[in-house]
């Protein structure tokens, strides 16, 4: 990609209340994935495959939470479950130059996901480089306080290993909300349903753009929400200027459903397009999905 593909955090506090996958990890720094020296490069060694003539092994599936996540909240049986689900969520791609890795956030992983997102954000806001610092406290309470209602929404990392290399460096992230319960307080304009799925606060690492990986990124998240939801649609933002990021969700499937009005632009913001792509209904067998390879062309 081009730019960033989108960013849309909301800075107000929420209140509490692989492709070869299914085996059922940023920005401009390389960050090691345990300890997170700031200027590191990362040391996360997997045996990895590719879908090219001489494979390799995939990387195997996520091992398990080093710690539950913390929700605040006592959860039902379903919610643990669904807990169950994300954590073991896994979704892989051999693209040109490397293989690429999504699958959820962990709690070790916040604060490298918190720079990639607050350097994307600051990018597309234009912002000096010096805002990023209070961009990346801002960002921080925010995944913190989105994390309080998993599993109703999650936040997926996608995990970069160029071809020939040892060691993963992040990629890129999205955020996924799979129902009201995870739904944003404030969600950006024009506002989408409460009750559907939503992806947002999409970016990918400067150096790796133009590789696919927004596009892998963008099928991960389908992928999880048709296995966490019922829903048979789901809504994202794209601002109007945002040419590569509008053909790409395009190209998915996304249609315009809302734009912001010109007023939007009075309150110092980018107008946005409210975009919605429709699912088939799922089969009654699960066993019948079956995901296709997604290519680049």
């Amino acid at each position: 990609m081009a730019t960033q593909v989108s960013i849309s955090i909301s800075l107000h506090r929420q209140p509490f209340h692989h492709h070869h996958h299914h085996h059922s990890a940023a920005a401009n720094h390389h960050h090691h994935f345990l300890s997170f020296p700031k200027r590191s490069r990362p040391s996360f060694s997997l045996s990895a495959t590719n879908s090219s003539p001489s494979p390799p092994p995939p990387p195997p599936p996520p091992p398990p939470l080093q710690t539950p996540l913390r929700t605040g909240r006592f959860l039902t049986n379903e919610e643990l479950e669904k807990l169950d689900l994300l954590g073991n969520y896994s979704y892989h791609h051999q693209l040109k130059t490397g293989l690429l890795w999504v699958r959820l956030m962990r709690d070790e992983e916040i604060d490298m996901t918190v720079t990639l997102l607050s350097e994307s954000f600051a990018e597309s806001m234009m912002m000096a480089a010096g805002y990023v610092k209070l961009l990346e406290f801002l960002v921080k309470n925010y995944l913190i306080e989105r994390r309080l209602l998993s599993p109703h929404n999650a936040t997926l990392i996608g995990v970069y290993r160029e071809d020939g290399e040892e060691d993963f460096e992040l990629a890129g992230t999205v955020e996924l909300t799979f129902n009201q319960t995870g739904a944003n307080a404030n969600p950006p304009t024009p506002t989408p349903p409460k009750g559907s799925p939503y992806i947002c606060n999409m970016a990918v690492s400067k150096p790796l753009r133009r590789r696919g990986i927004g596009w892998h990124l963008l099928k991960a998240g389908e992928e999880l929400i048709t296995k966490m939801s019922s829903s048979t649609e789901v809504y994202l933002h794209c601002r109007i200027i945002d040419e590569a990021p509008f053909n790409m969700y395009t190209r998915a499937g996304y249609s315009v459903v809302k734009t912001d009005s010109i007023l939007t632009l009075l309150t110092l913001q980018r107008r946005r397009h409210l975009m919605r792509k429709e699912f088939p209904p799922l089969p009654d067998d699960v066993s019948e999905l079956d995901f296709p390879n997604e290519h680049l062309s």
